[in-house]
C-alpha cells in the first residue's frame, strides 16, 4: 500500500474549529471535571493490570534497578569538586552531593550532601523536582570565592516551568534575599556575582507564541525582576531567545541566541555598548564559539565563496578571522552516505568528534595547529561496536574527557582519558582508565544483538537492530517489541537497559530498535527526508521494519507490539491508525496525536518547522494525513492500545492522549489509559512513579502479545 492509497477515505477531513471536537473539553488540564475523568480512567483497566501479581513482581524488579546503589553516579566538575544528583529508595526526590576525584575513583566514594530535596520538600511543603544548577566560576576577587554561587532550578512535579533560587555552595544553603526567578519556562546565566542574564515570563509580550522567553535581560542584584534591562528582544513568532556570559578566562564575552524556528538560529556577540555583531552563517547552521574558535555545523549546503560545503559538515575557523571577513574555513568533518556527525566537544586544547558510521560510534580527536589547520587521530581504547559517548571533564582547564560505552547486552562503563597524553601514551589500556561499571541487571546469557537492513516503500535502505535469543526459531512464535522515534534529527543507538532486560528480554521477548528517517542517524538529510509533507516516509520506514520482522519469521502481527513516546508517540499513533493489521498491541506515551490542534497547545507552535502549520490550508492538507486523532475510524478494527501521559506535562499537552482515549473508548475499542499526576514530559517525577509507568507498559504488552 503506497502513501496515496493510505489516504483513501480521509480526504473529507477539514481543519475544524476545536469547539466542534466532542472531546475538546479535556484540554482544560486541571479542571475538576477533567481530573475526575482522569481518575475514572486510571481506576479502570490500568488499575486492573497494576493489581496483578505479575505487575507487582516486574515493578519491584524495575524499582530495584532504578534505586540500585550500583548504578554509575554521573558527575560534573565544579571547581575542585565533582557533583552528582542521586535518587534511591531512601531519597525519592534526590540528593545533590559532591566528592573529590580521588574519592570518586573508589568503589564507595565519600559523598558530601549539598542539598537534600526530600528534606527541602518536607520543610517547604512542596513537590520539587531537580532541574539542575548554573554555577558562577568566579564569585569575587579571592580564589576562595571561586565556584561559590549557583542558581538552582526546581520544578513543581517535573513540569518544564521551574523556579530559580540563589544558592551558596560553601554554606550549602539558599542565599537569604538572593536572586529568585518565579515559576516560568526560562533560564538564567551568571555575568558576575551581582548580575545575571534573565530569560523568563514577565507578563504580556515577554513570551513567544511557543511559550518560551522572547526577551533577554540584564538583571542586577537589588533591582526588581520586572525592571531588569532588556538587552535583546525577539519576535512573537520566534521559538525563543537566550543570552549567556562566556566565563572562559581570557575569552570572556556575552552572546545572544535567537531561534526563529526549531531548525534556524542566529548567534550574536553582544558588545559592552549594547550593539550586536551577528555571526554571519546560514540561518539553518549551528554556530558555536569556544575560545578563539568558531565552529559551524551545516544542515544545508553552503557556498560562502567559491567552495560548496555539504550539509552535515562541520567547519572551523578562528573567530577573529571570520569577523574580519575571511571564509577560509577548515573542514573538520565531511559526511558520507554511511557517516554522520553525532556531536563534537572541546577540551582545553582539542576537539573531539563523535561520528556515527551505520549507527555505530567512532571518536576522532582534532588538534589545532599554528597555521589554523587541525591534525586528526582516532581516540584509542574504545569499542568498535555499540554506543560511545564523550564529554569534557573541565573544558576550561583540562584535556580530560569522560568516555561512556554501552550496547544492548553489555552494562555501561565510565572511563576517563586525558587527551594531553594522547601522543605519549603506550597501549590504549594505559590511555583510557575505567572508573565505573554498571552491574549486569539481567541475565543476557544466550541473547544476541544484530543489525539488519530493510528496504522501505521508496527504495531507501533503513537499518534497525534486533535483540533476541540465540537460535531464534523462524516460526513467528516470539513476542516482539518494536521501538522508534523518527524526528527532530535525534538518533537512536544501542544502549544497555536493565529495565528492558528484566521486563522483556530475560523473559523470552525480542526487541527491535528502528533507525527510521526523521532521525539523525545519517545526518540532516536523513532527518529532512521526513519533514512536513514527507512525514509519511518515517511511517513507511517503521512499517517496513514491522513487515520484515514478520517476513523473516521473528514474529507475527498478533505477537508484534510497537512503542513510542512524544514524537515517537505520534509515530506509534500512526502505526495504530494507518497500519493496524501489522500489530497486536500499541503503547503510546506522552504523545502528539491531534495535529489539527497541536500548534495551539502549550509548546506545540515550536514544532511547526518539523510538522507544518495546521492553520495554513496547504499544510493542513498533508498534516491531516498523519494526524491519528482525525484518522481514527470508529468502524475499523484496531489492536489494543495503552495511552499514558502526565498532568504536569507542560510541553506536550495531556489532551492529546486524553482525547484519543476518549474517542476510542466511545467507539468501544480496547483502550487502557493512565495519567500520572506528576512527571512532566518525562512522565514520572520519582523512581517509584517511573517504575509504575514502565511496569504498566511491559505488563500490558506481555498480556496482549502472549509473553507469559
Amino acid at each position: 500500500m503506497d502513501h496515496q492509497e493510505q489516504q483513501t477515505g480521509n480526504e473529507d477531513v477539514v481543519n475544524q474549529d476545536p469547539v466542534q471536537d466532542e472531546h475538546a473539553w479535556l484540554e482544560d488540564v486541571e479542571g475538576e471535571a477533567q481530573l475526575d475523568w482522569v481518575r475514572e480512567r486510571n481506576a479502570g483497566e490500568a488499575a486492573r493490570i497494576a493489581g496483578t501479581p505479575q505487575f507487582e513482581a516486574i515493578r519491584d524488579r524495575i524499582l530495584s534497578i532504578l534505586d540500585s546503589d550500583a548504578k554509575i553516579p554521573d558527575v560534573a566538575k565544579i571547581g575542585e569538586h565533582y557533583y552528582n544528583f542521586w535518587k534511591d529508595a531512601e531519597h525519592e526526590r534526590g540528593l545533590w552531593r559532591r566528592s573529590s576525584l580521588e574519592s570518586y575513583r573508589t568503589e564507595a566514594p565519600d559523598w558530601e550532601i549539598v542539598l537534600d530535596l526530600d528534606a527541602l520538600n518536607e520543610t517547604e511543603g512542596e513537590n520539587w523536582v531537580w532541574h539542575g544548577a548554573t554555577v558562577l566560576r568566579r564569585s569575587g576577587s579571592s580564589e576562595t570565592d571561586d565556584h561559590r554561587l549557583a542558581m538552582v532550578d526546581l520544578s513543581r512535579g517535573g513540569a518544564d516551568a521551574d523556579v530559580s533560587r540563589e544558592f551558596d555552595l560553601h554554606a550549602k544553603a539558599f542565599v537569604e534575599d538572593g536572586f529568585h526567578r518565579p515559576e516560568a519556562k526560562g533560564n538564567l546565566s551568571w555575568i558576575d556575582q551581582d548580575t545575571l542574564f534573565l530569560m523568563t515570563d514577565l507578563g504580556p509580550g515577554s513570551l513567544t507564541d511557543s511559550g518560551y522567553p522572547r526577551t533577554a535581560r540584564r538583571w542586577r542584584r537589588g533591582i526588581p525582576i520586572e525592571e531588569a534591562e532588556v538587552v535583546f528582544e525577539g519576535d512573537a513568532t520566534d521559538i525563543a531567545v537566550a543570552a549567556w556570559h562566556d566565563q572562559t578566562p581570557g575569552h570572556e564575552r556575552d552572546l545572544i541566541h535567537r531561534a526563529p524556528t526549531f531548525f534556524t538560529s542566529e548567534l550574536h556577540l553582544l558588545d559592552p555598548d549594547g550593539s550586536l555583531i551577528r555571526i554571519e552563517v546560514p540561518d539553518s547552521a549551528q554556530a558555536s564559539v569556544t575560545r578563539e574558535w568558531l565552529t559551524i555545523e551545516l544542515r544545508d549546503d553552503w557556498t560562502p565563496e567559491e567552495v560548496t560545503y555539504a550539509a552535515g559538515s562541520l567547519l572551523g575557523i578562528r573567530l577573529g578571522d571570520f569577523l574580519a571577513g575571511s571564509r577560509d574555513v577548515q573542514v573538520l568533518f565531511a559526511p558520507t552516505p554511511a557517516r554522520s556527525l553525532a556531536g563534537h566537544t572541546w577540551t582545553r586544547h582539542h576537539l573531539v568528534l563523535n561520528i556515527l558510521e551505520h549507527v555505530t560510534n567512532r571518536l576522532e580527536v582534532l588538534t589545532p595547529e599554528a597555521d589554523g589547520t587541525f591534525a586528526s587521530t582516532p581516540l584509542p581504547g574504545v569499542p568498535d561496536d555499540g554506543t560511545t559517548m564523550v564529554g569534557p571533564v573541565d573544558a576550561v582547564g583540562s584535556d580530560a574527557v569522560w568516555v561512556y560505552t554501552t550496547d544492548f547486552l553489555t552494562p555501561t562503563t565510565l572511563a576517563i582519558a586525558d587527551l594531553a597524553d594522547l601522543e605519549t601514551s603506550g597501549a590504549a589500556t594505559d590511555f583510557v582508565e575505567q572508573l565505573k561499571a554498571m552491574p549486569a541487571f539481567f541475565d543476557a546469557d544466550g541473547l544476541v544483538a544484530q543489525q539488519r537492513f530493510v528496504t522501505s516503500d521508496d527504495g531507501t535502505r533503513v537499518p534497525y537492530f534486533l535483540v533476541h535469543r540465540e537460535g531464534l526459531p523462524a516460526d513467528g512464535t516470539t513476542p516482539t517489541l518494536l521501538y522508534g522515534y523518527g524526528g527532530f534529527e535525534i538518533s537512536l543507538t544501542p544502549t544497555y537497559s536493565g529495565v528492558l532486560g528484566v521486563s522483556w528480554l530475560e523473559r523470552g521477548g525480542a526487541y527491535a530498535l528502528a533507525n527510521i528517517r526523521g532521525g539523525g542517524e545519517y545526518g540532516p538529510t536523513w532527518h529532512q527526508a521526513a519533514l512536513k509533507g514527507n512525514r509519511h516516509r518515517a511511517y513507511e520506514d517503521m512499517a517496513a521494519v514491522a513487515r520484515d520482522l514478520v517476513d523473516t519469521g521473528v514474529t507475527v502481527p498478533e505477537k508484534l507490539g510497537v512503542q513510542g513516546g512524544s514524537n515517537g508517540g505520534l509515530l506509534a499513533g500512526n502505526m495504530l491508525t494507518q497500519y493496524p493489521d501489522l500489530f497486536g498491541a500499541v503503547v503510546i506515551q506522552v504523545p502528539l496525536l491531534d495535529m489539527q490542534r497541536y500548534s495551539h497547545l502549550l509548546a506545540g507552535a515550536s514544532w511547526m518547522a518539523e510538522y507544518g502549520d495546521p492553520d495554513v490550508p496547504e499544510e493542513w492538507a498533508f498534516l491531516q494525513t498523519f494526524s491519528p486523532y482525525q484518522l481514527f475510524e470508529a468502524g475499523r478494527d484496531y489492536p489494543p492500545v495503552l495511552l499514558t501521559t502526565s498532568t504536569r506535562d507542560d510541553r506536550v499537552h495531556p489532551a492529546h492522549a486524553r482525547k484519543m482515549a476518549a474517542r476510542m473508548l466511545a467507539a468501544g475499542k480496547d483502550v487502557t489509559y493512565y495519567e500520572n499526576i506528576e512527571g512532566g514530559h518525562g512522565g514520572a517525577a520519582t523512581n517509584g512513579q517511573l517504575a509504575h509507568m514502565q511496569a504498566l507498559a511491559y505488563r500490558f504488552l506481555a498480556e496482549r502479545l502472549g509473553l507469559d
